[in-house]
Formats: structure tokens, sequence, C-alpha cells
């Protein structure tokens, strides 16, 4: 169960993801000491809302990512509308209108490969519900990069494929209840 504080958080949901989301984003222990990256399928035609959605219900600030945008610690940021969010290096993202992946832009597997990449075993994956196998390429490279990758159980996900796929394709370190997630999250301290 313990595993060193990460670098840096990924997050990936789908279906059902918002609740999800409001759930373990509000888990987050106020100055957490490394930038937390979210991917929820939205459409591509709107703005997302969701960082005015999650502002006040999370100890830490939230906002959409922006292309080129410094890697801040402590801070949450969302995949806009139509664009994959990417980890560039340790210090910067970036986003690309690089072809949809399983229907999605932004997806999770590009964020969760990019940042593998880069953070290696300092990378904390976790994704949650949702209804496409989107997320499973990217499980794969997290755990073959050494990162750390906690799924929700399929068996309590209101869209159990996403975290069901995953966890045939490349396996978990943890299977979690959003409960046990947010546990786990809460015992990292600065």
């Amino acid at each position: 169960m313990s595993m060193p504080f990460p670098h840096a958080v990924v997050i990936g949901a789908s279906a059902g993801g918002v609740q999800a989301l409001r759930d373990v984003l509000g888990c987050f222990p106020a100055r957490f000491p490394a930038p937390v990256l979210v991917v929820q399928h939205i459409p591509r035609d709107r703005p997302s809302g969701l960082p005015a959605l999650f502002d006040g219900s999370c100890a830490l600030p939230v906002a959409e990512a922006e292309d080129k945008e410094p890697l801040c610690p402590g801070v949450v940021l969302f995949a806009p509308p139509d664009y994959h969010l990417l980890v560039e290096d340790r210090a910067t993202l970036s986003l690309s209108r690089d072809e949809p992946v399983l229907y999605s832009r932004p997806a999770i597997d590009p964020l969760f490969e990019s940042a593998a990449e880069v953070f290696g075993e300092g990378l904390l994956a976790i994704l949650l519900t949702g209804a496409s196998s989107d997320g499973s390429a990217g499980v794969a490279a997290v755990r073959r990069e050494g990162g750390t990758v906690w799924i929700q159980d399929p068996a309590e996900a209101v869209a159990p494929v996403m975290p069901a796929s995953a966890i045939a394709h490349a396996g978990a370190d943890a299977i979690v209840t959003l409960r046990d997630l947010c546990r786990r999250l809460g015992s990292f301290t600065p």
C-alpha cells in the first residue's frame, strides 16, 4: 500500500466520471506537492465547465490546461475540449490536436503514455469509471515504465468497461473503491 510520494498524478475518467472525480479530487490534501492532470471525456464542441464545477470542492486550485503551460505542483489541470493533454517534460505541458483515440479527444491514453515516459516510477495513474477501453494502453505504459496504477473497482464503477478493460489488458497495482482511493490519497503528507 505504501508508495513514495508521486512526482505527478494523472487521472482518467469517462461515463460516470464527473461524480467519481468530485469524490476523488475532494480527497487531495491541501498543499499536495505534485501536479494533478485529469482527462474526463467531454464533448468537443462546447466549453467543458469542469474547472468551475470542481472549484471549491477541491482543496487544490483547479484550471483548464493551456498549451506550453508550466507543470506546477499542487494544481489540478483538466484537458480542454477537443485537445489531448500531454506531458512534454518535467516542466511543461502541451496540447495536441492529433487524431481522436477510440473516438475521444481528449483521450486518456495520450496523457498516461506521455506522463509515463517523463515521470517513470514517479508517476501515479488513477483510472476511474468509463464505457470505452481508452486508458488500457496508457495503464500498460505506466506499468511498463515503473509507475503505480490504481484502478477503480469495476463492481463499483457507474460504467465498468473502462476499468475492467485496463485490468484485463495490463493489470493494476491496486483495484480500489472510491473510499479506499480517498484514504490512500489522504495518507500522502508533504
